[in-house]
Order: C-alpha cells, then structure tokens, then sequence
C-alpha cells in the first residue's frame, strides 16, 4: 500500500471507498464480454463487413452501436492501450507510456538503495523478460537460445518442456508468475514495486470485485495483471489467464513449429495461440473458470484480446494455418504475404490478413452460440474494440530506420561538451514513435535532443528494402520537456513521461526490415479502431461522434448498474460513458 500512496497519490482512498450503483435506466447487463482485437481499424471493420454480410461482425454492426471514430490511448501500445480499456484514463494518470519505459521517480532493479533516498531513475520493464521462468532453452535447438516459459512460472509443465500446449489450460497466474528483481524500485520503501501498484488509476476490476461480482480476463502477458490496480494485491480479478505469447511455439502433438519462432510471428502459431483464450472465454460462459474444470458462475466482467490480426499485419510472410495431416503430424501451410495490398486500386487485406479476419470472426460467432446455448445472450453486453492500430497501412509507406545509430550519435554529441555525461539517452522505445528518457532533465538537454534529432539525416529503407533519406530523423513533430509535460497534461515535476517525444512521418518505424507496420504512434493507422457494443437495451445506429477507448471502463461500469465515478480517472479526466447507450 506504501507504493500505491507514492506512485499513485489519491487512488488509494478511492479503492477503499464502498461501491456505489449508477441510477438505473433502461434494461441492465448480469455480465459483459470485453473483446480487444488487437490491430483492427475501423477500416478493416467496414471491409470485412462489407465482403461478409453474413458475418458475426456484420451481426454485430446491424444489431447494436459502432461508433466510426473510436481512438486509442496516445502512446497507442499495448500497455497504455489496454490500462486506458480498464481504467477510464490516459498516461497523464495512469502514469503507464508503455510496456517497456522508465520513470525518474523509481530505482533501477537491482541497485544500491536506500530508504527514503531521492530517486536515481531506473528501466520500468512489465514484459516477458520478467516471467519467473524468462530464459527456457529452445526446444528444437538449444544452441540458438532461449525463450520465456509459457506457463510463466513452472506450474504447468515438468522441468519447463511443453510436450502439450494444452495443458496451459491449467495455468494459475498470481505473483508467483513474475520474477519480481527485475520490477523498478521504490525509493521509499527500497522494494520492487508490483505492476498493479505502478498503475496509477483504479481498474474497472476493482469496482466491480468489491460490489461482490465475479470478475476475470485472458491476455498475452502475466503482466497484464496490472489490470488488477493498484493497492489490489493482485486480487481484484478473480480468474486471470496469461499465457506467454513470446514463448516458443509448439504444434499441438508437442513438436516445436519448423520456424522455430514465437507464437507472435508465425499467424497460424498465433491462431493456435488465441485459441486457448477462445476456450477460456467459453468455458466462463458456460459457468466454469477458464480451465473448464471448476464451476464458478459467469463473470460479470470477462473477456480477452486477440493477437492474430495483429501478428497479420506486421508479417511480410507467414504461414496462416495448420494443416494436420493423417498421420497425426501437423504442417504450417505456405507463407503468404501478410499485411495489406492493392486490388483495383483499393487498399485492402492481403491473404494472410484477410484470414485472420476470418478467424477472428470465427471466434466471435463461437462465443455469441455459447452465450445462446447457456442463455444468457439477453443479459449480456458484448463490447469489440480493439488496444492499438498499427501504421502503416499502406506498405508503400514504410519506412525502416534504425534508431541505435540515432540514439548513439546524440549520446556522442553531447559527450563532446559533456565529457562527464557521455549518455544523455539513458532508455527509450522507439516503435512508431520517437521517446527518450535523460540523465539530464534540464530544459537544455531537451532541447539539444530535440534539435538533433530535427536537424540530423537519417538513413532508411522502403519495402522493397531500397535505401531512402530521411530528413528530422523520420519524425514531423517534437516535444521536448516542459513542452512534453504539456502534450501530456501533467507537471513537469513527473517523472513518467519521455523527456523527449517525437511523431513519425507515417510509415516511419523504427525498427530492422522485417516488419510491415507497428503500432505506438499517434498516426490514424496507431489510434483509429473499431468500437461496436452490442446488448440490452442498446439502441442500433452508427454513431459518428469522436469516441476514445478510455471510455469503455465507464461504460462497463454503467451497463452493470455500478457507478463510473468510482474510477479515479473519470474523475480526474472527466471520462464519461460512451454516447448514445
């Protein structure tokens, strides 16, 4: 709790208060089924259903409510994007600007520390290389490395072998999932601080728990059980599942796919991969925990986030399906081209895309026929949008550049003048959008970066991987200190956010070329998605108000007749129910 009141100032008092009803109106949900399909557009909504009237995502559209300008947090990543889905807020209160970052008001893991002692600043890391069990050989060639665990901590598979990746089933994630040494440090106390406590809003999770109802969610990570919010001690939601997509893919019999990669770059792995959460889902449908084993009664708060479109639209190539063969064996079909292309002049899914939208719509229809069969389709609200974009789209404008090089020539500039500070950039992630942290926080050290950074070249290449120059290192726009606080709406005494921040030109990423897009940014690819609610007593329309993602932990809230105002960022931000319900 001590963290909570360091890091999150206010929010402890809030998640102790009694949870209040909203004033009913209208009909009200027993339970909300929240689906993050992580990379959908809103363009990819309107093409889909377009070419599949017949499709559960054009059910979805003709019954309830699509809101056609739904926005993303900005930082648009994964962590930030889902902490704005489960909180009601932006960075500015959360204090989350992405999954790997770092915070001037911390300790680095693992350093002297001592209680009570001003910040040093330290690396802020809730990824998989904090899983228990971070660093598990490679199945098919121990030589080439290793891979996170999937179960995270060992519970699962006997001396961490996956010989049956449906076993995963069983996984229990808790605290025991991380390897805490590597969490940031608490300056005051001198202890790592748990991902829920760094959140600095309360969760939807925590409402909705201490109103005495069932809460639950499956992601990618068991970091994500930052979800639980801070001063929860991870408790708030009651059946999380996690397994870890950067772990090494396994076909089901239990051999290591030929690729010999994660289940986040090989789309028919990733398919394979949300599957189980699919199961997760219909199991709580049905009444049970994730696992199907014990019954527990349907959440009143559930749901997942799919990772297959996304892997989609980042691959240049990947194979999108397994094909078992008669013997039992399985074979990953050919590779096919990911991402987006041109037929007749239009931009649209390319094949591998185009069958993950398939998949997707799939599951859905899976889950919809559950929720039939159990009856419980008239008292639930089902919620479909997605965490991120992803930029670019249109694959003739990507850009490659690599930021190292970048990154090492500010550090080398500043040195000649500060010779005793030869690395002003001390972390940053730069995926579709530029964000450094300094060992200087002067507004001078902001502002020589930012200038650099304007005034330097940098050297990319296109898709077709052709070198091609880029002028203000691939950025259009640059905030740099106080400026950056600003953008951000916070002091400049907070140390979360990147003492510099960049937008790219679209199509920039930062990264080697083996990637079609990324997501982060603030371009329309990163933020626009899809926002579609469908349940008792929405009304059908499509509903052209600008909408941010941060308002579905509200809306969750309302249509389960709990307040709104008792999440901290709605009343920090002011963020209110989705119009129209």
């Amino acid at each position: 709790m001590a963290t909570a009141v360091a890091l999150a100032a206010g929010v402890t008092a809030a998640t102790a208060a009694p949870a209040h009803h909203a004033p009913k109106h209208g009909k009200q949900s027993k339970h909300v089924l929240l689906i993050s399909v992580d990379g959908m557009h809103q363009s990819d909504l309107e093409w889909y259903v377009a070419h599949h009237p017949a499709s559960t995502l054009a059910k979805l559209t003709h019954r309830g409510a699509e809101y056609t300008q739904a926005a993303t947090s900005n930082p648009s990543d994964s962590d930030p994007g889902g902490t704005a889905l489960m909180t009601g807020g932006n960075p500015k209160t959360t204090g989350i600007y992405y999954d790997v970052e770092y915070s001037h008001t911390t300790d680095q893991p693992g350093a002297p520390c001592i209680p009570g002692k001003p910040a040093t600043g330290g690396d802020v890391i809730y990824d998989s290389p904090d899983d228990a069990l971070a660093k598990v050989p490679d199945f098919l060639n121990p030589s080439n490395g290793t891979y996170p665990s999937f179960d995270e901590n060992g519970s699962v598979y006997p001396g961490d072998v996956d010989k049956n990746p449906a076993a995963i089933m069983r996984l229990r994630n808790n605290a025991s999932s991380f390897n805490a040494s590597t969490f940031p440090v608490d300056p005051a106390t001198c202890r790592p601080i748990m991902p829920w406590d760094y959140v600095g809003d309360n969760s939807m999770f925590q409402v909705i728990h201490r109103a005495g109802l069932r809460t639950a969610w499956s992601d990618k990570h068991a970091v994500y059980l930052s979800f639980n919010g801070p001063g929860s001690n991870g408790k708030s939601i009651d059946d999380f599942f996690g397994p870890e997509i950067d772990s090494q893919a396994v076909e089901p019999n239990g051999v290591p796919y030929p690729q010999d990669d994660d289940w986040a770059h090989i789309d028919a792995a990733t398919k394979q991969y949300d599957n189980y959460k699919v199961q997760a889902i219909l199991n709580e449908i049905d009444g049970k925990g994730h696992s199907g084993t014990t019954r527990t009664g349907t959440p009143a708060i559930f749901g997942m986030n799919f990772q297959t479109v996304s892997v989609a639209q980042k691959s240049r190539s990947t194979s999108a399906n397994l094909i078992k063969n008669a013997d039992g064996s399985y074979t990953p079909s050919v590779p096919q081209a990911g991402g987006y292309q041109r037929v007749g002049g239009q931009l649209v899914p390319g094949p591998v895309l185009s069958s993950a939208l398939d998949y997707v719509d799939a599951q859905l229809g899976r889950m919809e026929s559950q929720l039939r069969k159990d009856g419980l389709a008239r008292s639930t609200t089902v919620i479909v949008t997605a965490k991120h974009g992803q930029s670019p789209q249109d694959p003739n404008k990507l850009v490659t550049v690599k930021d190292g090089p970048i990154v090492d020539a500010v550090n080398a500039a500043w040195a000649k003048t500060h010779p005793n500070n030869t690395k002003l950039i001390v972390a940053g992630t730069n995926d579709d959008l530029w964000q450094s942290y300094l060992s200087d926080r002067s507004q001078a050290a902001a502002d020589f970066v930012k200038s650099y950074l304007w005034n330097h070249t940098a050297q990319g290449l296109t898709v077709n991987k052709q070198p091609v120059t880029l002028q203000h290192s691939g950025l259009t726009q640059i905030w740099a200190g106080a400026a950056s606080a600003k953008f951000f709406g916070v002091p400049t005494s907070n140390g979360h956010y990147p003492d510099v921040f960049g937008k790219v030109r679209e199509g920039v990423v930062y990264a080697g070329p083996t990637k079609l897009a990324e997501h982060g940014g603030m371009n329309p690819g990163d933020q626009h998605v899809l926002m579609l609610v469908d349940g008792p007593g929405i009304r059908h329309g499509v509903n052209n108000t600008p909408v941010e993602t941060t308002q579905v932990a509200p809306t969750v809230l309302s249509v389960l007749g709990l307040s709104p105002n008792e999440l901290t960022a709605v009343r920090a931000e002011g963020t209110k129910v989705l119009p129209g319900l």
